[in-house]
């Protein structure tokens, strides 16, 4: 029997409210191991998973015995959407509960002059996305692009890489990942 670790902790911690930042802050383990594991790039030890766990608060039986339930609906309204983001970046993600899925949808909002950090980012998976208002600067790998109306973006989620919006209005953005990785 196969159990999907990686989606399992995320929809643990989505349940109790908690961005893989926040979790990493509780347990010490870095943001990046977590995200890793949710995207099941890499599997945890036990111990591993205990201190992970012990962040939510919960047991590794609890985790184990929790079976969340695959979303069926297909519809969401504007207010519907779940704020997955905090501070001056949005994150409006299609759905509360990704379990089960493989495609996550966000519609992200960066306040001017926000930035993912000055660390890139770097997960499994591919990401994509079209600007609809505003300027977005994008950097991946060594390359940099500022995005405004209309642009798009398409790479492979392990090259590293940051977004930052330009510019004295908000940038908003429609984008796509797969594997879901928040």
């Amino acid at each position: 029997m196969s159990i999907d670790i990686g989606s399992r902790l995320r929809c643990m911690r989505t349940a109790h409210n908690l961005s893989q930042r926040e979790l990493a802050k509780r347990t010490g383990v870095p943001n990046s191991t977590i995200s890793l594991i949710e995207s099941n790039a890499s599997n945890p030890s036990v111990g591993a998973l205990k201190r992970i766990l012990d962040g939510i608060p919960i047991g590794l039986a609890e985790f184990f015995a929790f079976e969340p339930k695959q979303s069926k609906k297909a519809f969401y309204a504007a207010a519907e959407l779940t704020e997955i983001g905090k501070g001056t970046i949005s994150y409006k993600q299609v759905g509360e509960n990704l379990f089960g899925r493989s495609l996550q949808i966000l519609k992200e909002c960066y306040q001017p002059g926000a930035d993912t950090g000055k660390v890139p980012l770097v997960h499994e998976g591919e990401e994509g996305g079209i600007v609809l208002s505003g300027r977005l600067e994008i950097t991946v790998d060594d390359e940099r692009r500022i995005l405004g109306p209309g642009d798009a973006y398409y790479f492979d989620s392990h090259r590293p890489h940051r977004f930052r919006c330009v510019g004295p209005v908000p940038c908003e953005v429609v984008s796509a990942c797969t594997p879901p990785t928040f």
